[in-house]
């Protein structure tokens, strides 16, 4: 996408590069890290970073950590500042921001330890301020920091800086957002168990480095992220400030750049859509824009908002509106799997690899219940419709267990042991120990092998009662336990060739004509975007085999967020009874029922968000002029590309 730089920095105020992948953003990250670094040793000088945590920069340490052990790079002339620590927190704690540096790239290179610098979450309150002095003045003496990592909060936060937080603010105690409690509420295994403050550099301690990068991924960043660098320079969005920085930059993935002007509505700053995605995308966006059908936009509409060149290398209107009206229409089918020969119409538009019915269908579902949340619909209509469908839960979900259900189950067991007089030595003590361990577990304390076993059971449990409501029987589900989630914690091992394996073994014994995945990356730990990632890389290495041929890919979304219609490929409507039928299914995994432990930043329960977006769609729809649903599942095509998953 070509617009010159000055369209775009009349909307954009801080330099920002978009990359395909967040892995690409990453690597480009690291290696300017890595280029300063010998730079600066070659000079026979120091180099002062200021590190952040969480997820964003993980690749970057890991890519820092792959040159140390593969490159000689050397972090022997590096000194370093963390952005901020929870209070109260002790360094060994599993959220401690100690932990997580020492984790992901302390221990795995050879900076000295007296050049780490990290606030201290210990201190007792009446010594923290004289700690936040103490911090500045390190900064001060070590020549200032010349290169500061950021990420970005979802209400614009940098380090802990709050909305509010002054320009001018120093390294100080701050009291946490409740928004930002809740997207930490993963970690800590509970909202309740985050602490409510935390020490961080202030916003005029980050603006005094020379060179700053921010870094955002995701669909979840999206809109902050639009703000921060599109918007007003506000203390409520502390990311803006960076706009007034001579040398700040923003680093994207393309999900995050997703809400601002150069990808949302590009025409505005004078980019012509050429191709069919991108006419397509901007007509939808005009009919949205102006709240009318398609069929009803007129060459008046196209010129008022900067359409004009699209009009007059396309037009007539009519021809354009016709032509992606068309294709809507297309997507819409009440037959994802395909007609049988006796319910074919005459004039009903063919479909690839129609002839083969029934067809098997295989669904992927990277947690225990996002089969139901994000396709249940399109799943009770595949199983009614004939096609043998197989669900293969990739995970086994024990972390999202409430320790209340944990205990219930546990006493069930317990009970039925003695009901039925089948004690022994050795369930007497997985009694005593899941008793002893649940009763005395403290917050954000990993379970044991006995505990997590009891937590996939009872997700087993749930998923086979929701299978069995959408029509699927137990011989069709498939529970695969892929070893990376297998932790007990939020953060999970790399993707192994055991987990690929365990993926294409399935693949070659079903030989599938339909595979259904998860394409919702935004999933606040990553378990969704590791999932996809191990089905794609199996099927990539399915190319030679003959059953590839009838084999299509469709991934859906649902549970955190949709596909727009201007992405989707195939619309299955849902009927009133159909949504029931749905929401039945996903009210059978209980212990996600009204209170999820890991409900990410939307408080809604899963059903909900599943019909918002269900009706959300089928509204969009009948919006722009096409048939009134009740409520639409959208799905898209993989197009063969690994690229940027």
């Amino acid at each position: 996408m070509n617009m010159l730089p000055e369209q775009l920095a009349a909307r954009e105020h801080i330099p920002l590069e978009v990359f395909p992948h967040a892995r690409d953003a990453s690597q480009k990250v690291a290696q300017r890290i890595a280029d300063l670094i010998r730079e600066r040793a070659s000079q026979g000088r120091n180099v002062v970073l200021g590190l952040a945590t969480g997820s964003t920069p993980v690749a970057v340490y890991n890519e820092l950590a792959r040159q140390h052990a593969e490159q000689q790079l050397s972090f022997k002339n590096v000194i370093t500042f963390n952005l901020d620590e929870y209070y109260p927190i002790g360094p060994s704690e599993l959220q401690s921001y100690v932990r997580f540096m020492n984790e992901h790239l302390i221990d795995r290179v050879d900076i000295p330890r007296e050049n780490v610098h990290i606030p201290d979450g210990r201190l007792p309150m009446e010594k923290v301020s004289e700690h936040c002095r103490w911090y500045e003045e390190e900064i001060r003496r070590a020549g200032g920091i010349d290169l500061q990592l950021l990420g970005i909060g979802r209400t614009g936060h940098v380090g802990f800086n709050e909305p509010g937080s002054g320009k001018n603010s120093r390294t100080r105690l701050i009291t946490l957002d409740r928004t930002t409690r809740i997207d930490a509420a993963s970690d800590f295994f509970g909202e309740e168990h985050v602490p409510r403050r935390a020490i961080t550099m202030g916003v005029g301690t980050i603006l005094s480095a020379r060179e700053i990068i921010m870094m955002a991924f995701g669909e979840h960043k999206a809109r902050i992220v639009a703000a921060a660098v599109e918007g007003e320079i506000t203390p409520v969005v502390a990311a803006s400030f960076l706009q007034e920085h001579p040398n700040a930059q923003v680093i994207l993935d393309e999900a995050a750049a997703a809400e601002l002007t150069r990808t949302r509505s590009p025409w505005v700053l004078g980019w012509v859509p050429t191709e069919e995605t991108s006419i397509r995308k901007a007509v939808i966006w005009l009919g949205q824009h102006l709240k009318k059908p398609i069929l009803k936009l007129t060459e008046e509409d196209y010129n008022e908002e900067g359409l004009q060149a699209l009009l007059a290398e396309h037009g007539p209107a009519y021809d354009i509106n016709l032509s992606v009206f068309r294709h809507l229409q297309g997507t819409i089918t009440g037959w994802p799997g395909g007609k049988p020969a006796h319910a074919k119409r005459p004039g009903d538009r063919p479909r690839l690899h129609d002839e083969i019915f029934p067809k098997t269908v295989l669904v992927f579902s990277p947690h225990p219940d996002d089969d139901v949340i994000s396709m249940g619909g399109t799943l009770i209509r595949l199983v009614d419709q004939g096609h043998k469908v197989i669900i293969a839960y990739q995970t086994s979900g024990n972390i999202a267990v409430f320790d209340d259900d944990a205990i219930r189950f546990a006493e069930f067991f317990s009970d039925y042991n003695r009901a039925f007089g089948i004690e022994n030595d050795r369930t007497i003590k997985l009694e005593a120990h899941i008793d002893e361990f649940l009763r005395h577990k403290v917050a954000g304390q990993v379970d044991s092998g006995e505990v997590q076993k009891i937590k996939g059971l009872i997700r087993r449990g749930e998923a086979r009662a929701a299978g069995r409501a959408c029509g699927v029987p137990d011989a069709q589900l498939r529970f695969l336990d892929m070893p990376f989630y297998e932790t007990g914690r939020v953060r999970k091992k790399p993707l192994s060739e055991e987990d690929i394996q365990l993926i294409v073994d399935l693949l070659m014994e079903l030989k599938p004509h339909q595979i259904y995945a998860a394409g919702d990356l935004s999933d606040p730990h990553g378990t969704h975007r590791t999932c996809l990632k191990a089905v794609l890389e199996a099927y990539d290495r399915m190319k030679s085999e003959s059953w590839r041929r009838c084999c299509q890919v469709w991934l859906y979304r649902g549970a955190w967020h949709e596909w727009g219609p201007d992405e989707i490929e195939m619309a299955v409507p849902l009927s009133p009874s159909e949504l029931a039928r749905k929401r039945n299914a996903i009210f059978k995994h209980q212990s996600q029922k009204d209170r999820a432990l890991f409900p990410g930043s939307d408080r809604r329960e899963f059903w909900q968000r599943a019909e918002d977006r269900n009706r959300a769609t089928a509204k969009i729809y009948d919006e722009l002029g096409l048939a009134e649903y009740e409520a639409i599942e959208g799905f898209v095509q993989w197009n063969g590309s690994l690229d940027r998953i």
